[in-house]
């Protein structure tokens, strides 16, 4: 039976990914870690282990240690922070990792260098400016508002979950939203940046790449956030409905994308894209090498990729299966606080919700 160790197992993206791997023709024995002792006891592992945060000097001898008494196979990191950590030190991990080039991480964790990488590319990205201090706020709205009709994204350039995301109509207000970050929360100005406000549908490009080669990739659009309505910004990273579908703009757009980062792509490749006010699917971050937080509803559509990235990582065979859009389109995730997901092919949800 295949080992896996995954981090950041008692987070939800964790949990999805493991769920994927329940789903496989084959078992296997996952070991959890988390730095939370809580979140970790409701992960579904066969063994468990509280341990540092990767800033901590002592993670590294930690995680390997368990690695060698669980005798693990294989790591997977799903925390962006677990990601760069595990690559930087590869050489050093006493077990496979299937991770992207440092040079591809370094760039999709800035989201500001990497929304410049993709402009010089030729990839849609939206219109952005780093800000480098308070007192230059307003001019960079002014800057950036000719682009958006008078909206303006506010964005901390490190962070998942949408962190500290607004949209603003004035730069007063965009300095306000920054400063409070800095004073409440630690930021410092240089982490933010300002972009064009895409008013379009929202998409989701998750990818497996092989040497080089895209070995299958789907795209989902967010119809609803999961507790969006708690959010300033109105919505999260993490979709509360989620659909399938086919767009070859999307499809090409994401692949550009991940080639302009790395020319070479190997492992997991997450793309984020908005409509632009043309229409345009365009690129606001690429996440390297972990799957998105619902990386289980592709795998219950028909294309489980956890599984397939797995055996990948350990030199294994998979089926045949199509560079994109490997399962239907039209196929509804939907997901709630305390509650199992459910897919739903198409229906017409009026006549559905009718008694």
């Amino acid at each position: 039976m295949k080992r896996i160790l995954v981090t950041g197992a008692g987070g939800a993206a964790a949990a999805n990914f493991i769920d994927s791997l329940r789903m496989a023709e084959e078992p296997f024995y996952i070991v959890g870690v988390d730095i939370n002792p809580y979140h970790l006891a409701c992960a579904e592992v066969e063994s468990r282990y509280v341990v540092p945060r990767c800033t901590d000097p002592a993670y590294l001898s930690v995680l390997c240690r368990i690695i060698e008494r669980e005798q693990i196979d294989l790591v997977h990191p799903q925390p962006d922070v677990e990601v760069a950590f595990l690559a930087a030190h590869r050489e050093q991990i006493p077990a496979r990792i299937f991770l992207p080039s440092m040079s591809a991480i370094r760039i999709c964790h800035d989201k500001f260098w990497c929304n410049q990488v993709l402009a010089a590319a030729g990839v849609p990205v939206p219109k952005s400016v780093r800000i480098t201090s308070l007192a230059e706020v307003s001019r960079a709205f002014e800057q950036i508002r000719s682009h958006s009709e008078g909206l303006v994204w506010v964005r901390a350039i490190h962070g998942a979950g949408s962190r500290a995301a607004l949209p603003v109509r004035s730069g007063r207000q965009a300095e306000g939203w920054i400063r409070y970050w800095v004073e409440m929360k630690g930021l410092r100005p240089e982490h933010f940046m300002l972009s064009e406000f895409l008013p379009g549908r929202e998409f989701a490009f998750q990818s497996l790449w092989y040497q080089g080669q895209l070995v299958t990739s789907m795209a989902r659009e967010r119809l609803e956030y999961l507790m969006g309505h708690l959010m300033p910004s109105g919505q999260s990273s993490s979709p509360a409905v989620a659909r399938t579908v086919h767009r070859a703009d999307v499809n090409e757009i994401a692949t550009q994308a991940v080639k302009a980062v790395d020319p070479e792509p190997h492992g997991v490749y997450c793309v984020d894209l908005k409509e632009n006010v043309a229409g345009c699917p365009c690129v606001t971050e690429i996440n390297p090498g972990r799957f998105f937080t619902t990386s289980n509803f592709f795998s219950a559509a028909g294309c489980n990729m956890p599984y397939y990235y797995v055996r990948l990582a350990l030199g294994e065979s998979i089926p045949e299966v199509p560079p994109y859009n490997p399962v239907a389109e039209g196929l509804y995730w939907i997901r709630g606080v305390d509650r199992r997901p459910r897919l739903f092919h198409e229906v017409n949800w009026q006549e559905a919700c009718v008694s």
